[in-house]
């Protein structure tokens, strides 16, 4: 990056170069193709402390950095502009409205490298290489044009110069304007959902917590109504759910919940329960001992050693706890106490009832904040990080927290649950670390393989299909090669773009085949959705 000294009354322009196969395609190229190919490429512009990019939903722009597609391959200095950032806006506006609208966009010949070419012609005279621009006709054979264009999307983060929605790079149908439409309606009923039922859960816990300790302190009442409380504290989560929801939900709530237990019984989830709670308790009481803690800090400890050592409910856990937790997590707090609070977390994810508290986390969202950061932190945090994500998939109200899509916004950017348990399950995924890896491999097949709404998966299904490859390249042993094959099979069920990019990017699952059995019989599911 140039400095103002180098560039004294201009803006340096920067060409952001990244690679859509995150390295895939120089490797499996040659196999495939009979020759070299050394990415299939995005580009971007950095100037004026944004990053300018265009795509199916038109011009938009990011924090440096900060859109899906992580991070650039190579960032070229184009040159300095000399021209006003107001200018710059206004000139932007014009092409979005003409150019590059989103409807204008098309795989070949007006994509995201035709628009950083012809602005970066308007801002400083310069050119990006010629061989980015032509790509098209050089390195892509029809076929993977044909499943690019379902995978070139306006990177995710961004926000859209002209104001609108992010479109698909596809023609829009009556029939797929209906849908859509159908989709975004059922997404916007499960939010208000979504919210009552957690209004609900806080009114319920505090409730529940209010009226034991009230029954503690007076020394209880008689059998029938400490039965009474303890069936109402301990009530299995899904059935708490249903009646939240209200009797109209019921017959889908209990197909689904049938659905759901056939599932984990046929594919049960992959946690980790050789965790002692007792002794990870040991571990955070000491690492917090030279803490000065508030006196309702100390209660918040008190109730954790209740529920995680002594097997209270999660009546135990106070109103302040999460705000505790999230004290606990905070950069401000050593490696130390962080390791030993998301080991703590990971113990109490195996329990039952946690998921009561979870609801409340949706209104700071402690926890999940806390997760984007992942790449981030340092190792042991996101080894106990991504053990703790993992262990909720234990149970099945906690493992819904997990994929939740309602979305709340952190510096201008939308953020949901299950955008940030894709972001953990793929880092962990592509670790050198042996252990991360074998968490992250865990995290993903038990996001894939979970019983839920296509809809969901609709925004992450090929992210994960794509860490999973890169996985797949690196030639796994059994174990880690039966979670993703597992995983790439539900995805592929899930969205028929996974099939494509299985077949565009590779390897080949037949590569894999005579492992086991167990594998083959994954591999063959994926084969039937290759096209």
């Amino acid at each position: 990056m140039a400095t103002e000294s180098e560039c004294p009354g201009g803006e340096p322009v920067d060409l952001y170069i990244y690679d859509l196969t995150q390295g895939l395609a120089a490797l499996l190229s040659p196999a495939i193709m009979g020759r070299q190919v050394e990415g299939v490429w995005h580009t971007s512009l950095v100037v004026f402390g944004r990053e300018y990019y265009y795509g199916g939903g038109g011009i938009a722009s990011a924090p440096i950095g900060g859109t899906m597609a992580g991070q650039p391959r190579e960032i070229q200095r184009l040159g300095v502009t000399y021209v006003p950032a107001a200018v710059f806006r206004e000139y932007l506006q014009g092409l979005a409205a003409t150019t590059f609208a989103g409807s204008a966009y098309t795989l070949l010949e007006h994509n995201c490298n035709h628009f950083t070419d012809e602005v970066a012609q308007f801002l400083c005279g310069a050119r990006i290489p010629k061989h980015i621009v032509q790509q098209p006709e050089t390195d892509l054979p029809a076929p993977l044009r044909a499943a690019l264009e379902n995978l070139l999307r306006t990177p995710d983060g961004g926000q859209s110069i002209n104001g609108g929605g992010v479109r698909y790079d596809r023609q829009d149908s009556p029939d797929y304007l209906t849908l859509n439409t159908q989709i975004e309606e059922a997404r916007a009923q499960s939010t208000v959902l979504e919210q009552r039922r957690t209004a609900l859960a806080d009114k319920l816990a505090r409730k529940e917590r209010r009226r034991e300790k009230k029954r503690r302190k007076h020394g209880g009442g008689d059998q029938s109504n400490e039965q009474d409380m303890a069936e109402a504290v301990e009530a299995p989560p899904q059935e708490e759910l249903r009646a939240r929801a209200g009797p109209s939900s019921e017959p889908e709530e209990d197909e689904r919940g049938a659905a759901e237990q056939r599932r984990r019984a046929k594919d049960p989830p992959i946690t980790f329960k050789d965790i002692d709670g007792a002794a990870e308790f040991a571990k955070l009481q000491a690492a917090v001992a030279n803490l000065t803690l508030s006196p309702e800090e100390h209660q918040s400890l008190s109730e954790l050693e209740q529920y995680l050592v002594q097997g209270e409910g999660s009546w135990a856990l106070g109103d302040e706890f999460l705000a505790f937790i999230g004290r606990l997590l905070n950069a401000d707090s050593s490696e130390e106490i962080r390791v030993a609070t998301l080991r703590c977390l990971a113990a109490m994810a195996l329990r039952d009832d946690v998921s009561l508290l979870l609801h409340q986390d949706r209104r700071s969202h402690a926890v999940m904040n806390y997760a984007r950061r992942i790449d981030q932190l340092p190792a042991a945090e996101q080894t106990a990080l991504a053990l703790a994500l993992c262990n909720l998939f234990e149970n099945i109200s906690s493992s819904e927290w997990l994929l939740y899509i309602s979305e709340w916004e952190v510096d201008g950017q939308p953020v949901s649950n299950i955008r940030v348990t894709t972001k953990v399950a793929v880092h962990a995924t592509l670790s050198e670390d042996a252990t991360l890896r074998d968490i992250g491999t865990a995290l993903m097949y038990n996001m894939a393989t979970k019983e839920v709404k296509t809809v969901v998966f609709d925004d992450v299904s090929v992210e994960l299909a794509m860490a999973l490859l890169q996985l797949l390249a690196g030639a796994p042993g059994e174990e880690l090669l039966f979670r993703a094959v597992a995983a790439l099979a539900r995805l592929a069920h899930h969205s028929s773009e996974v099939g494509q990019l299985v077949a565009m990017v590779g390897p080949p699952p037949d590569n894999y085949r005579g492992m086991s059995p167990r594998c083959d019989e994954k591999i063959d599911l994926i084969m039937q959705k290759v096209k």
